[in-house]
């Protein structure tokens, strides 16, 4: 999903390694734990290598702008290339089980506006139906075994059902307008 969220980002303007970082972390926000330069910097190297992206050259290294542990010589800025565009498109329009998993969805939804709307119903739908089989999870354990948890255990079970509850009532509304949207458009 990494591949998804530098490619998107680098398709909104060219960026270099440092500005990549922290835009991943305001896009994705809460979603994804922040992204290590460790992974980073091969994850580009390996995008570089696929030829979906390429350098655009070096900005001059700015003291004040230099994040601390790195050299001040310029940083490399990249850019996405055509490859790359289209190799982003075909990343937005999979759709199956990889998509409705907590962190790829949150990735794909984050570039929803980039996404066909049929797509964008069949990952809404998919995560849907996840999530409410996440919920019968919890129903479950708290049917089956409710007596048997400690009262922090059993206070965990309960914050679970109550987050899939909000979640896909959060879905289905997301559902609803997409569908509406659509008939309107």
């Amino acid at each position: 999903m990494l591949d998804l969220a530098i490619l998107g980002l680098l398709h909104e303007s060219p960026m270099h390694g440092y500005e990549l970082r922290k835009q991943l972390a305001v896009k994705l926000g809460a979603i994804k734990a922040a992204i290590s330069y460790g992974s980073l910097y091969p994850t580009l190297r390996r995008l570089q290598t696929a030829g979906w992206i390429t350098e655009a050259g070096e900005t001059p290294a700015d003291d004040a702008a230099v994040p601390p542990l790195t050299s001040r010589r310029g940083r490399v800025v990249y850019k996405i290339t055509a490859e790359g565009k289209e190799r982003f498109q075909d990343l937005l329009d999979r759709v199956g089980p990889e998509a409705y998993e907590d962190s790829a969805f949150g990735v794909h939804f984050a570039f929803f506006a980039r996404t066909a709307v049929d797509v964008r119903l069949r990952i809404l739908e998919g995560r849907r139906r996840k999530i409410e089989e996440r919920r019968e999870g919890f129903r479950e354990v708290l049917a089956r075994a409710a007596e048997r948890l400690d009262a922090y255990t059993l206070e965990l079970q309960k914050h679970g059902l109550e987050a899939a509850d909000r979640e896909v009532r959060w879905l289905e509304e997301l559902i609803a307008n997409e569908r509406k949207n659509n008939k309107e458009g």
